[in-house]
């Protein structure tokens, strides 16, 4: 029997068909990957860190003696002139509390400084006494030997007692006063706390005026206090007389030097400011992470070198972010960092070529957190593989990504 035509073609359509869906299920795909050219251009490696501005020349007053600061006469933010405007005043501190025991103590003291006094006083009695007799006494000696009546050793007995006599007068004296001031000091003991009298007069208080022309930057407290001696009262700057500060790892330092340029960025405004490595100190701290993790330190201080005019905003104390310039070159042959891996110990990356990757070692130099400078291996102009995943493999056909 005759297979009809019309089934023949049928079946021969439908053959082609699954041949060809067969063949195109078998061929290789182009890879889609993401591209990036090989230029030339600036180049930095940077050291970064957190910093925190500081008042180069800060002025922090403490007070001189111990006593009671009145409420402030000045507030944060205002402007003072050196030796004119005051900022503190400090009394002496009031009389504590005494205590029954205390107080008895000390009325008995008084008691006894008193009966001393008057025994003094008493002696002064008889030195006067002694004395005015022995000068008598020298005196009839004196004409008794002009007239020759007397000898000269008599005389002498004579003055050697109104000396005797009169050292006794000055002893008593001095006696005395050594027992009224005993008893003024005791009675001193009994005086208790007195604000009336105590505020009489502003002679009695201590006035503090700025050590220098700036502004008041901070106020211990502004209420009425005791403090002690040393404790501080108010800190005076300029606002824009700033410096930052930024502590560096100790193996990241060690490839700085004074006079580096750094850029500041994350202070609040649209643009970083410039800024230049005034001092490195010479040793390191020990710095515990937010990881738990002990780490070498070292404080770094830099200029800021950009006017004021820019950073008007800028205050003491306020935190930045700091990258300190390691390397530059205006003319680094460069590409993303992300093009390149590692095989074995080979820095390589996939080169494209007429639709091809191609894998190619490479030669780098300086590495920053997005580019790599290139020195041997590709050249200007080419393209490379960013991010390429496992399917990208020597020889691969690919396909870029936005071409899709």
């Amino acid at each position: 029997m005759a297979i009809p035509l019309r089934k023949i073609v049928l079946w021969a359509v439908g053959a082609a068909a699954i041949s060809a869906a067969v063949y195109f299920s078998f061929q290789t795909q182009p890879v889609p990957v993401d591209l990036a050219r090989v230029i030339r251009g600036q180049m930095e490696v940077t050291i970064n860190g957190d910093g925190v501005t500081r008042i180069q020349n800060l002025y922090e007053v403490s007070s001189p003696v111990t006593g009671t600061v009145h409420r402030s006469p000045v507030t944060v933010g205002d402007k003072v002139i050196a030796g004119e405007t005051l900022v503190a005043v400090i009394e002496p501190t009031q009389p504590a509390f005494l205590d029954t025991r205390s107080r008895l103590q000390a009325e008995a003291a008084v008691q006894e400084a008193g009966a001393a006094l008057r025994v003094a006083e008493a002696t002064i009695g008889r030195a006067e006494a002694d004395y005015k007799y022995a000068r008598d006494q020298f005196e009839r000696a004196e004409t008794l030997f002009g007239g020759g009546t007397i000898t000269q050793s008599s005389r002498d007995d004579n003055k050697l007692l109104l000396e005797r006599a009169r050292t006794a007068l000055v002893l008593a004296l001095s006696e005395r006063a050594l027992r009224q001031s005993t008893l003024d000091r005791t009675n001193a003991a009994l005086i208790g706390p007195d604000t009336n009298a105590s505020r009489a007069a502003d002679s009695c208080c201590i006035q503090i005026f700025a050590p220098a022309d700036g502004e008041i930057l901070s106020i211990a407290s502004t209420s009425e206090h005791v403090v002690m001696i040393g404790a501080p009262l108010v800190s005076i700057g300029q606002p824009d007389d700033l410096e930052l500060v930024v502590d560096l790892l100790s193996s990241n330092v060690v490839r700085l030097s004074e006079g580096a340029s750094a850029y500041v960025e994350r202070w609040g405004g649209d643009n970083a400011l410039l800024a230049k490595i005034r001092r490195i100190e010479p040793s390191a701290f020990t710095k515990v992470s937010a990881l738990g993790i002990a780490e070498q330190r070292v404080r770094v201080l830099l200029d800021i070198l950009s006017p004021a005019d820019e950073r008007p905003t800028l205050g003491d104390g306020f935190r930045v972010f700091v990258r300190v310039i390691e390397w530059q070159n205006d003319d680094a042959l460069q590409v993303p960092i992300s093009a390149l891996f590692r095989d074995g110990d080979d820095w390589t990356v996939f080169r494209v070529q007429e639709g091809q990757a191609l894998i190619t070692k490479v030669s780098i130099g300086q590495r920053n957190s997005s580019v790599a400078q290139i020195l041997d291996g590709i050249s200007e102009g080419d393209t490379v593989i960013t991010h390429p995943s496992d399917r990208v493999s020597d020889g691969i056909e690919i396909i870029d990504r936005n071409e899709l």
